[in-house]
């Protein structure tokens, strides 16, 4: 600090800056108010740690700089202005982040049409079995189509598992946390980019391009593939490795929010939840992991490992590539606004179970559960931020606001129904099965047989 004051007595004005956001845009906003010098504080503890990672950056400036904790602050600025005329310069943050607002509309719209294809999926199935039943086959009567359709139905065990699981996945990002690990993840995450764009754009295209969906070809190692899927992965990995390459420039967040969104898309409706006993076990396990890697950590860890993570600590990188971000737009301090992919995945398992169970019901918006389950899914995100705001951006858990919301809904409007039970165990509204109808038709009966004999 002597050092420091030595370098500003010349100088006459110190800047002052309060509040958090990157080194960098500290430094440009100190530079362009004409300061001789800037004096960060931080509200944490452990700023020398954090100045630490940035110091490849603040040699950049030439003016001289200072860090202190918020506790020292009071007495470093009082100091300071017995010798020095101090320039407090906070700018103040938009009442309502933008990118916020845009991170929300993506996240429900993502688990809206996740949800969709899935129930879609789910009719096509049950639509080709009838047919089948119909013109005398004898098939499965699994209305999801097991794994020939390439649907997982997830159990109470693996939706338990999914706990443990998650919980070492977070703690080796967080313990080998370096660069060279992060280009591991960009390399996953490209993969699974890759998996989930192609599988959307097959999908979609496969409406206008018919023939070439429905003709194949044998591909060593991966056995048959359609000509539209051939034609369409080459666009797909290059559109990945651009952006595993560009990674760091202004507008590659867009590029990564595609890829996350169509992978989220992807998962969903490859994976299933069966019944609201197993979702309720997936989101209640998901909301302990939240809220222990979030809040409960701090005192095993001295700090927060779900938010060290998603900030990129001890990389170059703005944080790790499994979230949706979108920059603060009118934000002075800069930085982005994000959601990790669980928030948005786990959610939209139940949220595309209630659509499914619509839609086998033939039920209409109002008396169905979807509507209800997806605004809930909305109202906890939104209430999510709500929180962040409140809490002066420090990171919230969002299962803790969702879960309860989610899960809340579906188990109220099912016991005020008198469909808890279905919904709890079976998965499927009461329904007639016609196809028993089409097998009497198709064998004769037993009694008819002997006598012929």
């Amino acid at each position: 600090l002597a050092f420091f004051l030595l370098q500003l007595v010349s100088g006459g004005v110190l800047l002052v800056e309060r509040g958090k956001c990157k080194f960098t845009k500290k430094a440009k906003l100190a530079e362009a108010a004409g300061a001789s010098g800037i004096l960060i504080i931080n509200s944490g503890t452990s700023f020398t740690r954090w100045s630490a990672r940035r110091t490849k950056r603040s040699l950049t400036y030439t003016y001289p700089q200072f860090s202190c904790p918020k506790m020292q602050a009071k007495l470093c600025v009082r100091f300071l202005q017995l010798i020095l005329g101090v320039q407090l310069y906070s700018p103040d943050r938009p009442v309502v982040d933008t990118a916020e607002v845009f991170l929300w509309l993506m996240a429900v719209g993502t688990v809206l049409c996740a949800s969709y294809w899935s129930a879609w999926s789910a009719r096509e199935a049950v639509t080709e079995q009838e047919k089948l039943l119909k013109d005398g086959h004898e098939v499965s009567l699994t209305v999801e189509g097991g794994g020939s359709s390439g649907i997982v139905d997830i159990n109470v065990i693996s939706a338990m598992m999914f706990v443990v699981v998650a919980s070492c996945f977070l703690i080796m990002l967080y313990k080998l946390m370096s660069a060279w690990f992060i280009d591991l993840l960009v390399v996953i995450f490209c993969i699974g980019g890759v998996e989930g764009l192609q599988t959307c754009l097959v999908a979609i295209l496969s409406r206008w391009f018919t023939s070439a969906a429905g003709s194949f070809v044998k591909v060593p190692f991966f056995g048959a593939i359609s000509y539209l899927t051939m034609a369409v992965s080459p666009f797909c990995v290059v559109f990945a490795v651009l952006w595993a390459i560009y990674r760091q420039f202004p507008y590659a967040w867009i590029a990564q929010d595609i890829l996350g969104i169509a992978l989220i898309v992807t998962v969903i409706q490859i994976v299933r939840v069966p019944n609201l006993k197993v979702g309720s076990v997936l989101l209640s396990c998901a909301f302990l992991y939240d809220i222990f890697w979030v809040f409960v950590s701090k005192s095993l860890f001295h700090e927060s490992v779900m938010i060290a993570v998603a900030r990129g600590d001890n990389t170059d990188e703005d944080g790790v590539p499994m979230l949706l971000k979108i920059p603060r737009m009118f934000d002075p301090w800069g930085g982005y606004s994000i959601i990790g992919f669980g928030d948005i995945l786990l959610p939209g398992l139940v949220v595309a179970f209630a659509m499914r169970y619509d839609w086998a019901g033939k039920k209409s918006l109002r008396c169905g559960y979807f509507l209800w389950s997806a605004s809930a899914y909305g109202t906890g995100l939104l209430i999510t931020y709500v929180a962040l705001n409140l809490m002066d951006g420090h990171g919230q858990p969002a299962l803790l606001y969702i879960v309860p919301f989610t899960l809340g809904t579906l188990m109220s409007l099912g016991w005020k129904r008198g469909e808890l039970r279905n919904l709890w165990f079976k998965g499927e509204p009461e329904r007639v099965c016609t196809h028993q109808g089409y097998l009497q038709m198709a064998k004769p009966p037993p009694a008819a047989a002997a006598h012929d004999d």
